[in-house]
């Protein structure tokens, strides 16, 4: 009979008495309890850990935009360029996730509807801190933080610095190119379109050997967009074949709702050009 193999023959530390583990590193007790299901339906741990682990991807998809509109602000643009990846990468596992919690059926999610109270996905700081930090400014959607004002200190935070792409229009300017009256005086608004950017990301990909460092951001913000907008379908998509048409939890239309959401644009400007190509 084979002896049954042990690490420690080769070295391996078996003993975490006095030792930080693994499960200490990450705080696995914290994480693994913080699951409470609210009724006795079988599929309320499977919603709770799907948003769960949805908004600990959030959370590393702020720091790296946090990170990447600074490293593009002092052009730093090969650091931009990995953490922009990142975070494209971060919103295709967010994407595969929705796959998990399609398996959940309407009968199923009726369950354990109840539990959820007034609770919605939109209510989301993260989410929302993404968006502001990518250029999607809504004002309006701070109200539902305003009952915790350390939450709203973030959000206000991030409104009053330069988002990702006011950086990328930056640097058009630092290059010469003519971006109008940017930057903005108002950066807590969201952009409306700007000819004149539309007309210099043109000249950029018109020559992308002669400007590759800004052909290459352009990029690497389309590759993000398209990844979030295919996060933001697939949102609607599960939502339809889970919840159907009702109105959502938190009092929004629930799926029209969604699809509202569909027709916003972070980059415009970036989207708008492929057509004068």
């Amino acid at each position: 009979m084979t002896k049954p193999y042990d690490p420690s023959v080769e070295g391996a530390e078996m003993s975490f008495a006095r030792k930080m583990s693994y499960g200490d590193y990450l705080h696995l007790d914290a994480v693994l309890n913080a699951q409470e299901p609210l009724s006795d339906a079988h599929d309320e741990l499977l919603f709770i850990i799907q948003h769960q682990t949805s908004e600990l991807w959030m959370k590393l998809a702020i720091h790296e935009m946090g990170s990447a509109a600074k490293a593009i602000h002092d052009d730093r643009l090969q650091p931009a360029f990995k953490m922009l990846t990142r975070v494209a990468r971060i919103f295709d596992q967010l994407n595969s996730a929705w796959d998990v919690l399609r398996t959940m059926t309407p009968s199923e999610y009726n369950i354990m509807r109840p539990s959820l109270g007034q609770s919605s996905g939109f209510q989301s700081w993260q989410y929302r801190a993404i968006e502001y930090l990518a250029g999607n400014r809504n004002l309006a959607m701070l109200r539902p933080h305003e009952h915790r004002p350390e939450t709203l200190a973030r959000l206000e935070a991030i409104l009053d610095a330069p988002s990702i792409y006011d950086e990328a229009i930056a640097l058009l300017k630092r290059n010469g190119f003519d971006v109008g009256d940017e930057p903005r005086a108002d950066i807590r608004q969201t952009r409306a379109v700007n000819p004149k950017v539309q007309e210099a990301w043109r000249q950029v990909y018109a020559d992308p050997q002669r400007h590759w460092p800004l052909y290459e951001l352009a990029e690497k913000l389309v590759d993000f967009e398209d990844y979030f907008r295919r996060w933001r379908f697939n949102h609607v998509t599960t939502v339809e074949r889970v919840i159907g048409f009702k109105r959502g939890t938190g009092g929004t239309g629930g799926v029209s709702y969604l699809r509202r959401m569909l027709e916003v644009e972070l980059f415009p400007e970036l989207w708008h050009v492929r057509s004068d190509l």
